[in-house]
């Protein structure tokens, strides 16, 4: 599923896939998409966030998108959950920065909607050994 959202001259879009009950969440943009940072996350779970490094040794500042759309979605997550963000503008104004929140918000109330309204019980379920069985 794609999901998408525009303000201010530039697009943010999350792409879901959808693994087993689980989901990755590629959340892009800009004029130079990339991974910032990579957020985890399930139900039951904290988020953790990684923060990659920037061009200049800085750490990127995706993950303020990824853990928005993160705590939005994590009451409604079948499973688990991975979150990459990379969203660059070029010369990004004042008023691109500041939009970028309700634009990740937009985000992460279209994907819950998505939750809400898909049904994962048909995902095939693992069987593993029972603690008297072992592989042959």
């Amino acid at each position: 599923m794609k999901f998408s959202v525009t303000q201010e001259n530039y697009t943010m879009i999350a792409d879901v896939e959808v693994i087993g009950k689980d989901l990755l969440i590629k959340i892009t943009g800009g004029d130079t998409p990339h991974i910032g940072s990579v957020t985890t996350l399930t139900k039951e779970t904290d988020l953790e966030t990684i923060r990659y490094p920037s061009h200049d040794g800085r750490l990127h500042k995706d993950d303020v998108l990824s853990v928005r759309v993160g705590k939005i979605i994590q009451d409604y997550l079948p499973g688990s959950c991975t979150i990459t963000a990379g969203v660059h503008v070029n010369h990004i104004s004042k008023k691109q920065i500041m939009v970028s929140a309700m634009m990740s918000k937009n985000l992460g109330e279209q994907i819950r909607t998505w939750l809400e309204e898909t049904d994962f019980s048909n995902s095939p379920k693992p069987i593993y050994y029972s603690d008297n069985e072992k592989p042959q």
